[in-house]
């Protein structure tokens, strides 16, 4: 009512981790949150850990949650987790993502940090968990019965992993993938360098985001209307805590009508995304002279091969195989450098999402978080 204070139920702070951009799953975290009255305090992605510990404190916030789709976000994780032990914090650290799991969570983060370690499986659940941890009168039976629960997952792990069997890096190199580099001669490629392609549409042309690039050719850039025909829509749903496969969804009894909901408004914002060119596509490709040495690839800056601009490390799988099946390293896929030939290596990098801050930032100042999240 207005002239009257409104308590917050607790104060959250959330985080993707440093070197994940991903954060759909955690701004609908916040949303939910923020709906059951916690107040949010929304860091973004790409966070460094002294940025999550100094907000952390400054802010008193009564719990962290961090957030990760890839798989190098778990390692942030720990780290963080590290920090904050290291910093004598104890608030309670919520762990997120699609790479995450309780064992994990487990094995790898929460013996690493005093304070209560949760993973949240879904956004669904963050209310719940955040409601018990920050309950007087519930909150340390429910992390008394989560350390134990923690607790016989690290020693199931601990028996697994007695029986894993494992060869020694000397081994796994030893019974490498098989190549006759003799019978094999490398097709050159095209050219050689990068190259970049824009997309076509009004926003390219009209300039409708920051940083758009001038219109080209027809031949050299792709529509987004071309581009809308190849989305998979189940990791979609996936995402929006949606179980189930496009579009058999829209027949599962229990998701099926929100699903058609979603998918249905989906359709509208591409419609006009589109339309206008609010989003650009843009992709650049790499094609170098390279060579393998050892599990590493070398990348040469051009023909002449004496200058190496960049050296790629590989792993090598290393647990034990049948016999006649190698352990595998991408760099045996290329030709070594004691082989003289002259191998060749491609790369790409891709993203639709350029002019995204833009429309983000139209629908945050309509408080429009739905659309904002879709």
């Amino acid at each position: 009512y207005e002239g009257e204070a409104v308590s917050s139920a607790g104060k959250v702070l959330l985080a993707t981790v440093k070197g994940d951009v991903h954060e759909i799953g955690k701004n609908i975290v916040g949303v939910v949150l923020q709906c059951n009255n916690y107040e949010v305090v929304d860091l973004g992605v790409m966070v460094a850990n002294e940025t999550i510990l100094e907000t952390a404190r400054e802010e008193e916030v009564d719990i962290v949650g961090l957030s990760g789709l890839i798989t190098p976000s778990l390692d942030h994780m720990v780290r963080v987790a590290e920090d904050l032990e290291a910093s004598g914090m104890d608030v309670p650290l919520l762990i997120g993502g699609a790479t995450t799991s309780k064992l994990h969570t487990a094995v790898k983060i929460e013996e690493n940090y005093s304070g209560p370690t949760v993973h949240v499986l879904d956004a669904s659940r963050a209310v719940g968990v955040v409601g018990q941890l920050l309950d007087d009168q519930r909150k340390d039976s429910y992390i008394a019965n989560l350390r134990e629960e923690y607790d016989v997952l690290r020693q199931k792990r601990g028996t697994k992993r007695q029986g894993t069997n494992l060869l020694t890096l000397a081994e796994a190199k030893a019974n490498r993938f098989p190549v006759d580099w003799a019978a094999f001669t490398p097709t050159k490629p095209a050219f050689l360098g990068t190259r970049t392609f824009p997309s076509e549409g009004p926003g390219v042309a009209q300039g409708h985001h920051p940083g758009a690039v001038p219109a080209r050719p027809k031949e050299v850039g792709y529509s987004l209307r071309e581009i809308r025909e190849y989305i998979d829509w189940t990791p979609f749903f996936q995402t929006w805590e949606l179980k189930g496969r496009f579009p058999a969804i829209f027949e599962d009894p229990v998701v099926g009508k929100e699903a058609k909901r979603l998918y249905d408004d989906a359709q509208v914002l591409l419609d006009r995304i589109v339309r206008s060119g609010a989003l650009e596509a843009r992709a650049r490709i790499g094609l170098f002279p390279a060579n393998a040495s050892g599990d590493d690839i070398l990348v040469y800056a051009d023909e002449d091969r004496a200058e190496v601009v960049a050296r790629i490390p590989c792993l090598r799988q290393q647990f034990a195989k049948p016999h006649g099946r190698p352990n595998l390293s991408l760099a045996d896929f290329v030709a070594p450098v004691d082989s003289g030939l002259k191998d060749y290596i491609g790369g790409f990098v891709v993203s639709t999402g350029f002019g995204l801050e833009v429309l983000e930032e139209e629908f945050e100042s309509n408080q429009d978080d739905y659309q904002s999240i879709l």
